[in-house]
């Protein structure tokens, strides 16, 4: 049985922050017919990139995530800004949290971050002939450091817990399915 949607009765902005909005949406189970409240984070798309070097060595980062208090091992990442392309934002992102930049940008897919409750999508890209091009251009929230690890020591960081961001796991699984399809 397909699912059906439920019938949204009222949608508000309840507030609004530099990188998402919180509204309120009530909506009616086409089940049930009650309704219930569900809030939900409006934020804008995201994207983030495997940089690979002509060496075959990702360039990943590490720095801290106030959610979790500690420090992560990343591939770089951010906001897709209002006047941009999920492309353009990924060289962007890019070249401002590593200082590399690359020769050819491809895209591997995307995903939903949480559809429960964000709006927004993840775009995948790998960045390939990725070189040094200029020092980094980290914001005043940001603290990078650059790490570059051969490509064939991710499955070993992924399996021992050294990356754990669930949209990086997310973009190198779609990295082996697009380069590995037999796995």
């Amino acid at each position: 049985m397909p699912i059906k949607p439920w019938r949204l009765l009222s949608s508000q902005r309840s507030e609004s922050f530099k990188i998402f909005n919180v509204r309120t949406d009530r909506a009616c189970s086409p089940r049930t017919s009650e309704a219930y409240d569900f809030y939900v984070l409006e934020s804008a798309d995201w994207v983030n990139v495997i940089p690979l070097t002509p060496r075959n060595e990702v360039v990943l980062i590490r720095q801290y995530r106030h959610g979790i208090r500690e420090g992560t091992l990343e591939i770089p990442g951010g906001i897709v800004e209002e006047s941009d392309t999920p492309e353009h934002a990924a060289s962007r992102e890019l070249i401002e949290e590593t200082g590399y930049k690359e020769s050819e940008m491809q895209l591997l897919g995307s995903v939903h971050p949480n559809p429960a409750f964000l709006t927004n999508r993840c775009y995948t890209f790998v960045a390939k002939g990725v070189s040094r091009w200029k020092a980094q251009e980290q914001d005043e929230k940001e603290d990078i450091e650059v790490v570059v690890k051969p490509l064939g020591q991710i499955p070993e960081l992924i399996r021992g817990g050294e990356i754990t961001h669930a949209l990086v796991l997310a973009a190198f699984y779609r990295f082996y399915m697009e380069y590995l399809p037999g796995l």
